[in-house]
């Protein structure tokens, strides 16, 4: 499925909510594309997921705000990727760095630079780990297989959708 066609879809998905969140946040690593940007080189050419561009821009034409958070411990290699791949003006925040905190540290510091509550967020990320105590914060975060598809989207925003206080919590559309 190309990135037009997956586009299209994830628009028709989030056409189905009253709420979105106001800010979706993802991981890199096996999230949104398939590798460890440890194991590979600056002078690589990077791919995403099949999904993950599509995603982004249907999030980006919808006017919802998107940040990373990764614990990469090399940052330099993931920000050129980002780079590489035309996707680093679609992020109002990007948190990679290295730590022990299951990406609660990443997600207090995106809250600070964009002010929006962490009950407005939505997270994808490939380790279980991370999952508990960033919802522990009041995200809703979604566990992902092999990377962000549009099943996880769906199921991302439905969970978002069914939150606490939703109604008060996202971005009306």
């Amino acid at each position: 499925m190309g990135d037009e066609k997956v586009k299209n879809e994830a628009m028709e998905i989030m056409g189905l909510f009253q709420v979105l969140p106001r800010l979706v946040v993802f991981d890199l690593d096996y999230t949104l594309w398939p590798f460890y940007c440890e194991c590979r080189s600056k002078r690589e050419t990077p791919s995403m997921y099949p999904h993950a561009k599509g995603i982004l821009h249907a999030l980006k034409d919808k006017g919802v705000g998107m940040a990373i958070a990764s614990r990469s411990p090399t940052r330099d290699i993931a920000e050129t990727f980002i780079d590489k791949l035309g996707i680093k003006p679609m992020f109002v925040a990007q948190e990679i760095f290295s730590s022990w905190s299951h990406k609660t540290e990443h997600f207090k510091k995106i809250h600070q630079k964009t002010q929006v509550p962490y009950e407005s967020m939505l997270f994808f990320d490939d380790e279980d780990r991370n999952i508990g105590p960033v919802s522990n914060l009041g995200v809703t975060a979604i566990l992902v297989n092999n990377g962000v598809t549009l099943g996880a989207f769906r199921q991302g925003l439905t969970q978002f959708s069914q939150g606490p206080s939703s109604s008060k919590r996202g971005k009306k559309k």
